[in-house]
């Protein structure tokens, strides 16, 4: 499994020929599955599960889905959605690992992600502050659902979340990893540099 960064909420995972797209900025990356966490008023509410290429499944609101054996779970962010946007956190099964994206979280997860999203082996959250979660309460969400791997998002200096984390981040240009070699983290902080 490869994870590579492109600035803000961002992120592409890749695993031989199939690839999943988190919160794509633009249209100039490809993917099998585009995960969008936010969307706003009618913007999305055509787009479901198909996008404008058949070979592509946009994802975009809450519910379950399955495309090439990837399991998707998408969870509403009720307390942090309005008529205005609709901010969904999804729990994605894939060979054997459980990814969990909290895209635009800016606050306490409610009971029902936490239970949803607990133990997974990669946590991408948002650290920024502003729009997005505060270090402290990045730092409290990261342990409460105890992932192996956290990397953080949205951020300018990760420095204040790293300090509220209590532990030093090793950084890297990409994440490339197995199951196998994760299996004893708890807790590791991984920064990725923009691709």
């Amino acid at each position: 499994m490869i994870v590579n960064y492109f600035g803000n909420g961002c992120f592409r995972l890749q695993s031989g020929d199939t690839s999943i797209l988190l919160d794509p900025e633009n249209n100039r990356l490809k993917a099998d599955i585009f995960l969008r966490t936010i969307i706003s008023g009618q913007a999305g509410a055509q787009e479901g599960i198909a996008g404008e290429d058949s070979d592509v499944a946009t994802i975009a609101f809450p519910g379950e889905y399955e495309v090439k054996g990837i399991e998707v779970i998408g969870l509403p962010i009720v307390g942090e959605s309005t008529n205005k946007f609709l901010k969904t956190a999804y729990a994605v099964t894939w060979e054997e690992l459980k990814f969990v994206f909290l895209g635009h979280l800016s606050g306490a997860i409610d009971a029902t992600l936490l239970e949803e999203f607990a133990d997974p082996d990669v946590l991408i959250l948002p650290i920024g502050g502003d729009h997005f979660l505060e270090p402290e309460v990045a730092a409290r969400i990261a342990k409460q659902l105890e992932a192996r791997i956290v990397i953080p998002s949205f951020y300018k200096d990760p420095d204040e979340f790293l300090k509220a984390f209590g532990k030093k981040a090793e950084t890297m240009d990409k994440f490339v990893f197995k199951k196998k070699d994760i299996m004893s983290d708890k807790g590791k902080l991984i920064i990725l540099s923009q691709s």
